[in-house]
């Protein structure tokens, strides 16, 4: 019997909170818990036994920040041993190895890297197996790409089931703006074993969240809430949920269908016996979940087939000098800018194709998905006739992509569906094979019933297979044209699958392309054609778009529609795809720059303007209105941590040009103001001080950074050797709040005048009154607002 096969039919529950019960037995204000394995096993061994006396199934070895960032690999091998060890002592059904986030932003948010975070969870995960985990929960994660690399990691080094559980705040979305409806497609396209949420909030707030989950989840659900959020009594941080109310809550998930339940911080062997009894009056109830073809970014889902999906077609060198030109000399930016306008003309999905023969293709594959993935939210086809570079992007893409292609071949097939399946893609099948393009509707469609067929055989289901029946030109290949268009409806009346082709070969060699490629478009639309891939920069092309939206309904009372049109004037004779139709920033000023993330234009555009502006001239009239419109709306939801990051990594791109002009001058730039920045005592992440600190730089303010487990005293003599007025900390514990109290204390006892923000994942209005500072600053922008009426002052 194992785990996997019990989920077929049962109930599942694991065990509670570790933290607050080590807090309870005597672990330090800011003590790593992790370390109770080795210093005090019998206490780490009497948590797990009560777990398993209260009813749990599973029990998770107390290993969540057991990392190299945390311990030296020695420490970090005996740690996790020791925590398997003491977890089976205790004589659970199962022992699940947890595997906690690193701490740090990945590139090119933060430094760490997709390898460096690999080796990371894969010698954890090599470890846990060896020692006797039954499974890996990666569990308390917010980076979506963080998860499928920790997911990759454990798949390709152990045969351990994989349980993921992402941590979403109360806006529904996790710290960096993932949604739990891509999260849960991409991360069970990955093949997880179960997935779900924890942490963060209490079943009641995490109910809508469940509800989406549940809404598109294929495999079993898993939950596991806290007892409520922290509160602050009597000087200690308590939980006020009982276990009766969060019962009753669960009770209400499980009839919606989730299949595995336990508890997160404040829960304690209370909650794990109630819900035992719970669960022993409970039937499993088996959700029917939604289908379709979804392909992702990081940040959003995209659903083919309802109406028009446009795939961007000009990030592709063929018939395109510049862009040949560009990747010859490694020029991310000229890409960037045919992305951007791209988006901007209204592409739901951007084709990413940089080959050429006298370039690495895959080391430039990787390179381009990850700048793009880091300024737009948009999902991306990765083209390629070349295997190493179609795994290389699918390795390293933040979501579902779309792989473009495979053929009927079978060498084809044996070769690309496997790296889909791997990674979760939804697979673009051409119809063709070894005899090349069949001249018939129906040998076309043999073609792709055989590709979805054998894709069947990797798991791929037929609503991750999309069909090209193929555009052949109208000028050489008359006849085929009707061919094209019934095989788009033989495949959707036979196969149910998705449909794209290339508009632009039907018009080769004919005048008037656009005039053509619009014709044969409503045609195919009408056939049943769901995604064409097409140049969104030719204005003939998105008029007919337009159009078709206003019947399928994707514009809502034609408004999108009426809105172009009113200003439009037609333009038939431009040639679609052709090199006259190059996108350009030149509309865009260092402002715009800026509020579009275009670090790669910014520090140009700043040199052209130091010849008629003065420095500070430059950081009044553009960095700080571009920095207050991203704030304004990364605060309204309409923009997202990766789309903040950038930027701010434009400004200061911007910035650097403008220090190294002062330097050569002899002059230092004016600071708006000083303050400093501390990670407090026993708190080892910083990545929201990170984040605040490259933001008030961007501002123009002098901060000072002490960095993370910073001990009191350092922060208590850095204030009065350098008069410092304004201190912000961040503590991402409950554990460590108490050690922002006493840092606080022990600076005003010197330096009374001395003003406090702070903020972390744990802090609200309640924690700032307890710990005595002046102001709650809830993300990076509220940091800067605050920091802004101080200095006025």
């Amino acid at each position: 019997m194992t785990i996997l096969t019990d989920l077929k039919t049962q109930i599942l529950l694991f065990d509670g909170a570790m933290g607050t019960q080590l807090q309870d037995r005597g672990l330090p204000i800011g003590g790593i818990p992790e370390h109770f394995n080795l210093t005090h096993p019998e206490v780490v061994e009497a948590i797990h036994r009560d777990y398993v006396a209260a009813g749990a199934d599973v029990i998770t070895a107390n290993t969540f920040q057991a990392n190299t960032t945390k311990m030296a690999a020695d420490e970090l091998a005996e740690t996790i041993r020791t925590a398997i060890a003491l977890a089976k002592k205790s004589e659970p059904k199962y022992v699940a190895y947890d595997m906690g986030p690193t701490g740090q932003l990945l590139q090119p948010m933060g430094t760490l890297s997709f390898d460096a975070a690999y080796e990371m969870f894969a010698s954890q995960a090599i470890i846990a197996e060896q020692a006797g985990a039954d499974l890996v929960i990666i569990e308390t994660v917010a980076d979506l790409l963080e998860a499928k690399i920790a997911v990759l990691a454990v798949k390709e080094n152990t045969k351990l089931p994989v349980f993921v559980t992402m941590t979403y705040q109360e806006d529904g979305r996790t710290f960096v703006g993932v949604d739990p409806q891509t999260a849960t497609l991409t991360l069970q396209n990955l093949g997880v074993d179960v997935l779900g949420v924890n942490c963060s909030l209490g079943p009641k707030e995490l109910a809508p969240i469940v509800a989406t989950i549940l809404d598109y989840a294929q495999i079993p659900v898993m939950v596991q809430a806290n007892a409520g959020l922290p509160q602050m009594e009597n000087g200690e941080t308590v939980y006020k949920i009982t276990p009766e109310t969060y019962v009753a809550y669960t009770q209400k998930l499980l009839a919606q269908g989730v299949a595995v339940v336990g508890g997160c911080c404040g829960t304690t062997p209370e909650f794990i016996r109630q819900l035992r009894l719970l669960i022993s009056q409970t039937e499993r109830v088996y959700p029917e979940p939604k289908s379709g073809t979804f392909i992702t970014s990081g940040l959003k889902t995209l659903e083919i087939g309802k109406g028009l999906s446009l795939i961007g077609e000009r990030i592709n060198p063929t018939g395109k000098p510049r862009l040949k030109e560009a990747l010859r000399e490694n020029n991310i930016g000229y890409i960037i800018q045919e992305a951007v306008a791209q988006r901007d003309a209204g592409a739901d999905i951007l084709d990413v194709n940089v080959g050429l023969p006298e370039i690495d293709e895959a080391k430039m594959m990787v390179k381009t998905i990850v700048e793009l993935q880091a300024l737009l939210d948009l999902p991306l086809q990765i083209d390629s006739s070349e295997t190493a570079a179609l795994e290389a992007g699918a390795r390293h893409y933040n979501g579902i992509p779309l792989i473009n292609s495979v053929n009927g071949k079978p060498s084809s097939m044996a070769k690309i569906l496997p790296i889909v399946a791997k990674y979760g893609g939804v697979i673009l099948g051409l119809c063709l094979d070894d005899a090349g393009i069949p001249e018939t509707a129906e040998k076309r469609y043999q073609i792709a019933e055989k590709i979805v067929h054998e894709a069947g055989k990797y798991g791929i289901t037929p609503d991750r297979v999309m069909i090209d029946p193929l555009v052949l030109t109208a000028s050489a290949q008359q006849e085929q044209v009707p061919v094209t268009l019934d095989t788009i409806r033989l495949v959707k009346e036979r196969l149910g699958c998705k449909t794209v082709v290339g508009l632009s070969n039907i018009s080769f060699g004919l005048p008037n392309r656009a005039l053509l490629n619009g014709t044969f478009l409503a045609q195919a639309f009408g056939a049943g054609l769901d995604a064409p891939i097409m140049n969104p920069l030719s204005d003939y092309m998105m008029r007919v778009v337009r159009s078709l939206k206003v019947f399928t309904g994707q514009d809502t009372n034609s408004e999108d529609y009426i809105a172009n049109e009113q200003n439009a004037t037609i333009a038939v004779t431009v040639a679609n795809g052709s090199e006259n139709q190059v996108s350009t920033d030149d509309t865009l000023d260092l402002k715009g720059m800026i509020i579009k993330g275009r670090k790669e234009l910014t520090a140009a555009e700043t040199r052209k303007m130091l010849e008629t502006m003065t420095p500070l001239d430059i950081v009044n009239t553009y960095f700080i209105p571009a920095l207050d419109i991203v704030g304004a709306q990364f605060e309204k939801g309409e923009l997202f941590l990766p789309q903040l990051m950038q930027s701010a990594e434009a400004t200061q791109q911007a910035q650097e040009v403008l220090k190294a002009v002062l330097a050569k001058s002899g002059q230092k730039s004016e600071s708006l103001g000083r303050l400093l920045l501390a990670t407090v005592e026993g708190d080892i992440h910083d990545i929201g001080k990170n984040i605040v600190k490259m933001i008030l730089e961007n501002y123009g303010y002098d901060v000072v950074d002490l960095g993370k487990d910073v001990p009191i005293e350092t922060v208590v003599e850095t204030v009065v050797t350098q008069k410092i007025k304004l201190v912000g900390l961040s503590a991402l514990m409950t554990t460590t709040v108490q050690n922002m109290k006493k840092t606080i204390t022990a600076v005003k006892a010197v330096a009374p005048d001395t003003v406090f923000m702070v903020g972390g994942a744990v802090l609200n209005e309640e924690y700032r009154e307890f710990v005595g500072a002046d102001y709650y600053a809830k993300d990076a922008m509220a940091s800067v607002e605050i920091t802004q009426n101080f200095f006025r002052q």
